[in-house]
């Protein structure tokens, strides 16, 4: 394992303050830039894809302003009956995107890149969460909005607030998938780049 004083310098390729918490939780010391990369679908392409390919387009980004450093990338893409769910942006495409999910359940792909800029190679992986939103009437999917604003989430839902009680099931290998970041396979790959988080 690398002791912390020779580690490399570890970055969050991310502009989410979700990612960000999240990543705090491992006590490891990390900085954090925002990668410049168009998000958008490619045509025919499977959500899975998109959210794998997005990741490690995160992270080669911001590995090319930082070289020789670990990245972290992340991209999350939902889908409904296979289609993907976006961002909803404002008040009326989230209320649309709960109206349209209600009583169903949503799967989450939630893509994770970790490049290693001293050696030039990628460890990649998907986390599947599925999620079953409650059958609410509009009137309680509106008022939701209003106090929770999530209208920067996928699939308008934020399961660290309020979110979660619209929220019926959610099951998932990884608990902190659906928020971003899904920590339990990033302490996989952090470990297999050389990283520790316990020191006697």
């Amino acid at each position: 394992m690398i002791p912390t004083s020779t580690a490399p310098r570890l970055i969050l390729a991310s502009g989410s303050a979700y990612r960000r918490e999240l990543l705090e939780r491992l006590r490891l010391p990390f900085d954090v830039l925002a990668p410049d990369i168009d998000e958008t679908q490619l045509g025919g392409e499977l959500p899975e894809a998109t959210a794998l390919r997005l990741a490690r387009a995160k992270a080669e980004a911001v590995a090319a302003r930082a070289p020789g450093s670990v990245v972290i990338g992340s991209d999350q893409v939902a889908t409904l009956d296979g289609a993907q769910i976006g961002k909803p942006g404002n008040h009326a495409n989230a209320l649309l995107q709960l109206q349209t999910m209600r009583g169903r359940r949503v799967v989450f792909h939630t893509a994770l890149c970790l490049w290693d800029g001293r050696t030039g190679t990628a460890q990649v992986e998907n986390v599947q969460t599925f999620v079953t939103v409650r059958d609410l009437p509009d009137a309680e999917l509106d008022a939701y909005l209003r106090i929770e604003q999530p209208y920067d989430c996928a699939g308008s839902a934020k399961n660290e607030a309020l979110g979660i009680a619209i929220l019926e099931r959610i099951d998932s290998t990884d608990p902190t998938a659906l928020t971003g970041l899904p920590l339990i396979a990033l302490t996989g790959m952090l470990r297999r780049a050389g990283f520790t988080f316990f020191q006697s």
